[in-house]
């Protein structure tokens, strides 16, 4: 219940710096934030509709991909953030904090990055073209920001064209940049660790670690010194999993002598499908 009320607090507080970033920095100089919501705010610009209501609509059809393609869990997160920063974008003002359209791009990329990544880190997302990165991620190797990056690139080109604005586009982009690498550093989902643990208690290590869906190689090794046998357990893992990993092994085998390296790439089956 406490896990679940913390995922809702953090989901809302991405809400809110999303909500801050568009309406103090983004829309009173018409740049674009990308994705779902840089529609939404292509059309608002040109028709003076609601930005909040064309975000909310422009997100169901996607809601509902990502229910049948990523989990009931991220989509429940992902609507309760696109509802909460379509309800804030009605409330909170919009004010124009600095006429320095750098300083307007870094600051508003930096906060919807950072509403963005802790909402991903929270196991939702804030909707929009989020969704559709994790989909593309999730068997996928590459960081999700990029996949964001690569998927705003349309947006951007339809500002430039419709607007003729090609400073407002690029003045976009570069918001847009500063975004992804803000989600890349805090959503660590694509970042992978090799763990190499030996222990003497393989069963009990064995049956946690294949309860979190993972493959796991069992090797036979023997210790140089003591001349003791022993078991080595390899297993590959992102670093977004590495804390729930290394607590599991203190609770199986306290004196486990565990090492963790980066990973560069995987090949091969990498998620054992439970």
């Amino acid at each position: 219940m406490m896990k679940a009320l913390s995922r809702l607090f953090v989901t809302a507080i991405g809400a809110l710096l999303v909500t801050v970033g568009f309406n103090f920095f983004l829309v009173p100089h018409s740049l674009l934030s990308g994705g779902l919501s840089g529609i939404a705010l292509i059309i608002s610009y040109f028709t003076g509709w609601n930005v909040g209501l064309l975000y909310l609509i422009s997100n169901i059809p996607v809601m509902i991909l990502g229910l049948l393609r990523v989990g009931r869990t991220f989509i429940i997160l992902s609507t309760v953030s696109v509802v909460l920063t379509s309800w804030m974008l009605q409330f909170v003002p919009v004010i124009t904090l600095t006429h320095d359209k750098i300083l307007t791009a870094i600051s508003g990329g930096v906060l919807i990055g950072l509403g963005s990544g802790i909402s991903l880190r929270a196991g939702g997302s804030t909707g929009g073209f989020d969704v559709i990165g994790s989909i593309l991620t999730r068997n996928r190797d590459f960081p999700l920001g990029s996949a964001l990056f690569a998927l705003n690139g349309v947006v951007i080109l339809a500002l430039g064209y419709f607007k003729n604005d090609w400073d407002l586009a690029l003045g976009s982009i570069f918001s847009i940049f500063i975004t992804v690498k803000v989600i890349d550093a805090i959503h660590i989902r694509h970042l992978k660790v090799t763990v190499f643990i030996i222990t003497c208690r393989k069963d009990q290590l064995l049956e946690r670690m294949l309860s979190i869906q993972r493959g796991v190689t069992a090797i036979q090794t023997e210790g140089a010194y003591t001349k003791q046998g022993h078991h080595m357990l390899m297993t590959v893992t992102t670093k977004y999993e590495l804390g729930e990993l290394k607590e599991l092994i203190r609770e199986a085998d306290p004196g486990a002598f565990v090492n963790i390296v980066e990973t560069a790439g995987v090949m091969g089956l990498f998620r054992r499908e439970g």
